[in-house]
């Protein structure tokens, strides 16, 4: 079970992901993104913290880490986890209740 600290630190770092500014009535920027570019960021993101919590747990076998460190880098990657996975059902889900719309 992750920590609240660990919790915490992983929806500080979603929330640096969506603009302050930025309304959901919002249109996006002349230079595009949207939606799919949010979740494109959000993604490359994921990957390249589970990349660091992989070089940290390198470092730690080679007694060049903290364990502390390590420990809290992969609590904040099984919440980030569990928040993709909490998303990936959500769309799946309104994508389901689209496909059963009538035309």
């Amino acid at each position: 079970m992750p920590t609240p600290i660990a919790a915490a630190n992983a929806y500080a770092a979603l929330a640096r992901l969506v603009p302050a500014a930025a309304s959901p009535g919002d249109a996006p920027a002349s230079g595009g993104g949207g939606f799919g570019a949010l979740l494109q960021g959000a993604l490359d993101q994921f990957v390249a913290h589970g990349r660091e919590v992989d070089a940290k747990s390198v470092q730690l076998a080679a007694g060049k880490a903290d364990l502390v460190d390590v420990v809290t880098a992969v609590a904040e990657s099984e919440v980030a986890v569990g928040t993709l996975v909490s998303v990936r059902d959500k769309v799946i889900s309104a994508y389901e209740e689209i496909m059963r719309m009538p035309i």
